[in-house]
């Protein structure tokens, strides 16, 4: 705990060393996080770039979008935190991704606060340095510009802790802190509904912490705080039109036409590939078999937590509601990762394509303490000596699976550091070879794939725009209708393809015998056409 300590007359808090410890991991991993973020690594892409841009025009006072530009529910939140550094220091991928930096840290901050509150101060060093500890999949999860992750987990954090400040009696301006626990739960319904699951556990657990208050002022000012903070939905949604609201449209992005794969398949792909790709064990082009570990052994770990949990609330009968609060939020957790890795593996993503939607499975970090502290209790007892021979022997197996989790986490980070950051680079650096070369010579309204155009749009600082082609040339997804419209109107547009792709050789095709004779020229692994007549076969 932090000890106060006489300095000239005014107390200081001092830290205890298992909060300085949490504190130099936590440090390392924003600074880790910081170089990263730096060297625009992870790579970036045209989704994050979509968000750029609705910074740049939220910044400039020209759009002031509720959800993402061709969606109906993924809120824009990232794009309002980002805005204000865009307007000062314009659009650069390393300020876009800062704030996304600073939720990470605060991410850090409040789950060791809320581990040392439900847990122990040296097991929540501990879970604060595996947090700290980030290969490619997780460090995407947290620095990238891609909707809703990185801003939930924190809400629902400061949700749990204002709970249990709530039944400790700790929080002296209760009203308002009831407010301010619905006004996060409106804010993440906005942001992400896959932070649903837990929004509802947390909800629960407020209405055991203060069941009585909820009935009058406090009550009211919960209800207000959500309808503030999904305001900005709720009027998007009443201005749609059929078919375009938020539920509809998740809905049909949800459910895929077609045979369903059989159950096995979905959950080996949650558990075996996306549990361990969510904590950091498998790099990003999957796991393999000596990684799967962890996903096979989480349902278990999973059902002693909440064992745990029950018996520790059962032994607190009796007693005040804030040390019985403990076990509360800690099932809270369980029933979270619960819910939303059932809800994951409901889905054939889970099953078809595993390692592109394990990203959806990020937010069972927040359960980690819930998760891990069974095996810390056994370990910890075991080398205390006070269990029998099969405690002890339960001990030295939960010391190991921890040390092999931590080791396996670690080792992946290092080999992402040291040896996984060159191909983000590389694309990077021809990213902005490609944008400078058309932002210097034209032309300045191009067609392109979708992977290309919103990042080019975003690293030109929308001075070349472009819209987007599929792979046979017709109109592809272009979120942003008004680039779409003014490359449409442009006498003699480019088009920007990546050397022998499809779309390169359907357009030389197209072209025939002007396809040498019109300017051509390589940038970056992209061919860059500007044909005296343009080459629209849609209309």
């Amino acid at each position: 705990m932090s000890h106060p300590e006489q300095h000239r007359g005014r107390r200081r808090p001092r830290l205890d060393r298992p909060a300085l410890v949490a504190l130099l991991f936590g440090l390392a991993g924003v600074v880790y996080r910081l170089v990263l973020t730096l060297f625009t690594v992870p790579v970036s892409n045209s989704d994050e770039a979509t968000f750029g841009l609705a910074a740049l025009h939220i910044a400039r006072g020209r759009e002031h979008p509720v959800f993402l530009y061709g969606q109906h529910y993924m809120g824009m939140l990232e794009s309002y935190l980002a805005a204000p550094l865009v307007a000062v220091a314009g659009p650069s991928w390393p300020v876009l991704r800062l704030p996304m930096l600073a939720l990470y840290a605060v991410f850090l901050y409040l789950i060791h606060r809320l581990t040392r509150r439900l847990c122990t101060p040296w097991f929540a060093a501990f879970v604060v340095g595996l947090l700290a500890l980030g290969p490619e999949r997780v460090v995407r999860d947290q620095l990238t510009v891609v909707g809703g992750r990185p801003e939930v987990k924190p809400a629902v954090l400061l949700m749990l802790l204002i709970t249990v400040g709530l039944a400790a009696g700790t929080v002296h301006r209760r009203r308002l802190a009831v407010g301010l626990f619905g006004l996060l739960v409106g804010l993440a319904v906005w942001s992400d509904w896959l932070i649903l699951p837990y929004l509802a556990v947390a909800g629960l657990a407020l209405v055991w912490a203060v069941r009585r208050e909820l009935l009058g002022w406090s009550g009211l000012l919960l209800v207000a705080g959500v309808v503030v903070g999904v305001a900005p939905m709720i009027v998007d949604n009443l201005r749609a039109g059929p078919g375009d609201d938020s539920l509809t449209v998740f809905r049909e992005v949800s459910t895929k036409a077609g045979p369903q794969p059989p159950w096995s398949d979905r959950i080996r792909g949650g558990l075996l590939e996306g549990v361990p790709l969510a904590h950091g064990l498998c790099p990003v082009d999957g796991c393999g078999r000596w990684q799967q570990w962890f996903g096979v052994l989480y349902p278990v770990l999973l059902v002693a937590g909440a064992a745990l949990a029950v018996l520790a609330y059962r032994r607190a009968a009796g007693a005040p509601r804030g040390e019985r609060v403990g076990p509360v939020v800690q099932l809270a957790l369980i029933a979270g990762a619960a819910l939303t890795l059932l809800s994951y593996v409901r889905s054939p993503l889970a099953a078809t394509s595993p390692l592109d939607n394990a990203r959806y499975l990020s937010v069972l970090q927040l359960s980690l303490p819930a998760v891990l502290w069974p095996l810390w209790v056994a370990a910890l007892t075991a080398w205390r000596g006070t269990s029998s021979v099969l405690g002890r022997f339960t001990g030295a197996l939960s010391a190991a699976v921890l040390a092999a989790l931590t080791v396996t986490t670690l080792v992946v980070t290092v080999l992402f550091a040291a040896t996984g950051t060159a191909a983000s680079r590389t694309e990077e650096r021809q990213a902005r070879e490609l944008a400078a070369a058309l932002r210097a010579g034209g032309p300045r309204e191009v067609y392109g794939d979708y992977w290309t155009c919103n990042r080019l749009i975003f690293n030109t600082d929308e001075s070349v725009i472009c819209g987007v082609l599929d792979g046979d040339l017709s109109p592809g997804q272009n979120r942003y209708r008004p680039y779409w419209r003014q490359v449409g109107r442009a006498e003699r547009p480019g088009y920007v393809v990546a050397v022998d792709s499809p779309m390169d050789r359907r357009l030389r095709r197209l072209l025939a015998d002007r396809a040498d004779a019109s300017p051509v020229r390589e940038v970056g692994g992209y061919r860059v056409y500007h044909p005296d007549t343009p080459v629209r076969p849609w209309r």
